[in-house]
């Protein structure tokens, strides 16, 4: 089975172009839902996320705050570094048994969705990565209207993560998200038909095919 990358920044529209491609019959194997399960209540990573941080960052329902973690991690890369230690091994074996269980099911072809994916290396493990780009203006934009976020708080958001140019330079397919978004499911059917085709990871020192 063929295994796409498929990232971008917050607020480029990521998750709406992952969804457009599920509409396809494609699946999306999201990195987000397998690290919320990795740290689920009774599992070891918990336990260590819990000896590491303290026993205020599990709630009373015996879940991870997430709150209290991001907390402790935001603006901490040492804190970051020692929490994404323990996630991380945990996340990459779900995914192993998760792209398993869909070449069994016949899948020919998925995406996996990261929103770090090159800030942790992933793309060297994909055949191929696809970025889902938007002006930075639009990303503020967006995360003041979404989430309600200052311009501050956008711009804090954004410095966490690698610059989204930077991600576009890198990538092998480049959606752009500039227009209106129902361009964007267009522009999955004509990644996917691409890749059908057997379009995969650019030559060097080649431009990303671009949609």
């Amino acid at each position: 089975m063929r295994l796409i990358g498929l990232t971008g920044g917050i607020a480029t529209g990521k998750s709406t172009f992952a969804r457009a491609l599920r509409d396809l019959g494609v699946p999306v194997i999201d990195a987000d839902r397998l690290s919320r399960e990795a740290v689920a209540a009774g599992t070891p990573a918990l336990a260590e996320v819990a000896r590491l941080f303290g026993p205020e960052v599990v709630g009373p329902d015996g879940e991870l705050d997430r709150r209290q973690v991001a907390a402790r991690v935001f603006g901490d890369a040492a804190a970051r570094a020692r929490l994404e230690a323990v996630i991380h091994p945990a996340v990459r074996e779900a995914m192993r048994r998760e792209t398993e269980r869909l070449a069994g099911a016949g899948h020919d072809l998925a995406f996996y969705d990261v929103p770090l994916l090159y800030e942790v290396g992933l793309d060297r493990e994909l055949e191929a990565v696809a970025v889902v780009w938007a002006p930075r203006e639009a990303q503020l934009e967006r995360m003041a209207a979404r989430d309600g976020f200052s311009r501050a708080e956008g711009e804090a958001r954004l410095a966490a993560q690698l610059p989204i140019d930077e991600k576009a330079a890198r990538a092998d397919l480049l959606v752009r998200n500039d227009g209106a978004p129902a361009d964007l499911a267009a522009k999955a059917r004509a990644l996917l038909a691409d890749l059908r085709a057997g379009a995969g990871r650019r030559l060097p020192n080649a431009p990303p095919r671009r949609y």
